[in-house]
């Protein structure tokens, strides 16, 4: 290994200037695909595909419709809907919606629809017709009165109207590819003539549009994610200054961050090429890419410094600090790559996108923190002000002796009693931690935000809620004239209605039951399912495939249940419930089958969290331990660097827990990339205390000297890395706050980890070495 790193040395720096010229050329190229990169969103990345759910969702996406809906609510502010421009107002945005490029125009829904029917009971039997007439005139009186009876007909009062008559709803869905390019659908641009062709065109002081849906909301989130840009200037500007307080000098400060500039650059660049683009939801991942870069930058730039003040050429200083850097820091990097790349076991699209951005931005830090940043400090030259200022912090001083002391014998038997019981602790908080959404409204967002006041105005106002699953109840052929099967399907939606958290359900049962009743008079003590096949047959012939109760042959039918609200422990009530009531209700002849609907998505995406969570931080931590043993060729410094980690991940979920931060496809990469950027502190530490450990130097000792060379800097990147991603709770989107304060735990507290914790377990585990 030393030949190794000696030879690539002489290599390096003997063809400084090419190697120079060569990352020159390849950061303007970088730049260039840089500029042409788009955010990229779409909904099927955020779901599970090959969760069995997702498999009864895709099935049937044509029969009962997806769940990638888009929701449109015309509200008049002053009174009730039954007026002129209202309705003239309702059948303008139905319109506009029909013709924005990815709707599905088939499933578009509002009063003016013509599968918007009514039906009553008269003398003759039934009678029915559209609610709104094809000679309807909103300027009339008579008919605005008409249209209102008929909607009270037609039972879609709470649906398609709000229960008291303040809004009407225009209902759509979107497809997946978009039928003029043939590509996946742009998804940001649906969101953005959402907003400029219906709330823009519509709105008034009359009229208020409220728009939800997955495309709107990750519009919202684009829109939010702008904000970034700012957050990394601050971020930048944050740590050129704390630079610059660490090493006195404008150029030093100048070239960590350059080249941690570069590395973004560069991983945008490579996304690029390689036909990605950059989903909303991973677009704080370049900052952690900066981040990383500037923690190894300020190593190097230390180590570079404090050798030139002993009097050592700045080029020489840079060639040593590359030889002692090299493997420390590239095993650093490299776990934080594998760390990160094994967010590709979970089965998501965007996690998998963000393991991959992450995992390029990361190796291309090994490339211009440990290769670039010490061919361009050759080139510098340091004043006599530098040497002195590198010269004194190599001495240690009165700070650094008293850490060293949680090495020694008096604070290391406290300071371990101590990690065990917070270890203790937050193991128990962290049993408590949910899987899934803990509020309601899109978690992305705050509650304020216009997307989740129009969400909380539309489940106020209507008897429905927008968070419905779908059970999917599968039999042979025109199983709806059995009547075993549909009694089977109405005792399990009578089952289902009173669980808690269930507000309403539907179902092809309960309807033919009205319909039923209709055929006689409407008496309620008809309403149940006839036994008889013809009446069956009858009651269930006036419900059309479109209502979405049924598919073409009756051989499968949705029980719709509409939920409160998809709080994750709303969610795993029902869906238990589900489960334990379909095994009772099964039988050779009938299948009841999870899931569809927007709830049926959240459901599969939180067990598939729940399941990739133990996994993944294995493999995170699996990835660290093998690189570590690698490195140091010993149990006892691995043991050291990851015991202080594992307890800091324990520790952030118990927080998750205290802030009602739920795990979910947004914060379960928090974790890993908390333990991949955590990671670096200890190694940096403990490669030169292991080395001051096998010349049997003592613990305490050998950590004091560790201290000199690598303390200033570990504290240094732990508290500026702290207070770059602290600005995040400003943010406008919540996500980006609960990463922001799950991050700045993550950075402080595995640097005081790897300060405080790691040699007081160095000090156990090498009790034979120990002189204090």
């Amino acid at each position: 290994m030393n030949k190794f790193i000696d030879k690539s040395e002489r290599i390096v720096f003997q063809y400084r200037n090419a190697l120079f010229l060569i990352f020159a050329l390849a950061t303007v190229f970088f730049t260039y695909q840089a500029t042409q990169l788009k955010l990229d969103a779409g909904f099927t990345k955020n779901i599970p595909l090959k969760h069995e759910y997702m498999r009864t969702y895709i099935q049937y996406k044509e029969n009962f419709g997806g769940a990638n809906n888009v929701l449109v609510s015309v509200c008049d502010t002053d009174s009730d809907i039954f007026n002129q421009e209202f309705f003239e107002t309702l059948k303008g945005v139905h319109d506009q919606l029909f013709f924005i490029n990815g709707v599905n125009r088939s499933l578009v829904v509002s009063l003016f629809s013509p599968s918007t029917r009514f039906t009553e009971i008269v003398e003759g039997g039934f009678s029915g017709g559209p609610v709104i007439p094809a000679d309807f005139n909103a300027s009339d009186p008579a008919a605005l009165a008409l249209v209102k009876k008929n909607i009270d007909k037609a039972g879609i009062v709470g649906r398609q109207v709000a229960s008291d008559f303040s809004c009407a709803m225009v209902t759509a869905q979107l497809l997946d590819i978009d039928p003029e390019t043939g590509k996946a659908l742009d998804t940001l641009s649906i969101a953005n003539e959402l907003e400029s062709q219906l709330r823009g065109m519509f709105e008034s002081d009359a009229i208020s549009i409220h728009i939800i849906g997955f495309a709107k909301m990750i519009g919202d989130v684009a829109s939010g994610a702008k904000d970034v840009l700012l957050f990394f200037a601050i971020a930048i500007g944050i740590t050129a200054i704390m630079v610059f307080f660490f090493c006195r000098s404008v150029v030093l400060t100048i070239l960590p961050i350059a080249c941690s500039i570069v590395a973004v650059v560069w991983q945008l660049g490579l996304l690029t090429l390689f036909g990605f683009g950059i989903d909303p939801m991973s677009i704080l991942v370049p900052f952690l890419v900066f981040a990383i870069g500037v923690s190894h930058g300020v190593q190097m730039i230390n180590a570079v410094g404090k050798r030139a003040a002993q009097g050592m050429s700045v080029k020489k200083a840079a060639q040593r600090a590359f030889n002692s850097l090299l493997i420390p820091g590239g095993i650093a990097l490299l776990s934080d790559t594998i760390g990160f790349m094994t967010l590709l076991v979970i089965d998501i699209g965007i996690i998998r996108e963000l393991a991959i951005t992450a995992s390029m931005g990361v190796a291309v830090i090994i490339l211009t923190n440990l290769l670039l940043l010490p061919i361009l400090m050759s080139y510098v030259s340091l004043s006599e002000k530098n040497k002195r200022h590198y010269l004194e912090k190599s001495h240690g001083g009165k700070f650094w002796k008293f850490v060293a002391g949680f090495a020694g014998k008096r604070y290391s038997p406290i300071i371990v009693g101590l990690t065990v019981v917070l270890f203790v602790f937050g193991f128990i908080q962290a049993q408590q931690l949910k899987i899934g959404d803990l509020h309601a409204g899109a978690p992305a967002l705050h509650s304020d935000s216009r997307y989740n006041q129009d969400t909380f105005l539309i489940t106020e106002r209507y008897a429905i809620t927008v968070d419905y699953i779908s059970v999917i109840v599968e039999a042979e052929s025109e199983a709806c004239t059995s009547h075993s099967v549909m009694r089977a399907i109405d005792d399990f939606q009578w089952r289902m209605e009173n669980v808690p958290g269930v507000q309403s359900a539907i179902s092809l049962a309960s309807v033919a039951k009205k319909v039923n009743a209709g055929y006689n008079e409407g008496n309620p003590k008809w309403q149940v399912l006839p036994r008889n096949q013809s009446t069956l047959v009858q009651a269930v012939s006036r419900v059309p495939t479109s209502s979405g109760l049924l598919n073409g042959d009756c051989s499968a039918m949705p029980v719709i249940l509409f939920m409160e609200d998809h709080k994750a422990e709303t969610i795993s009530t029902v869906v238990d419930a589900v489960k334990a009531n379909a095994n009772q209700y099964a039988s050779e002849d009938i299948v009841f089958r999870l899931a569809s609907g927007p709830v049926g998505v959240m459901a599969a995406t939180n067990e598939a969290v729940a399941s990739s969570q133990t996994p993944m931080l294995l493999y995170v931590f699996s990835a660290v331990i093998v690189l570590c043993l690698l490195s140091f060729r010993s149990v006892k410094a691995t043991l050291a660097v990851v015991i202080p980690l594992y307890v800091v991940s324990i520790l952030a979920q118990a927080l998750m827990t205290h802030l009602e931060i739920g795990l979910t496809v947004s914060t379960l990469p928090v974790i890993a990339l908390g333990v991949g950027i955590g990671v670096d502190y200890g190694i940096y530490i403990l490669s030169t205390m292991n080395s001051k450990l096998k010349q049997g130097i003592g613990v305490q000792d050998a950590y004091y000297e560790a201290l000199k060379e690598r303390g200033s800097a570990v504290l240094f990147t732990g508290v500026t890395l702290a207070i770059g991603v602290s600005t995040w709770v400003f943010s406008s989107l919540k996500f980006q706050v609960d990463m922001g304060i799950l991050l700045t735990f993550m950075f402080v507290v595995n640097m005081l980890g790897a300060i405080i914790v790691l040699p007081a377990i160095a000090r156990l585990l090498w009790h034979k070495k120990n002189k204090a």
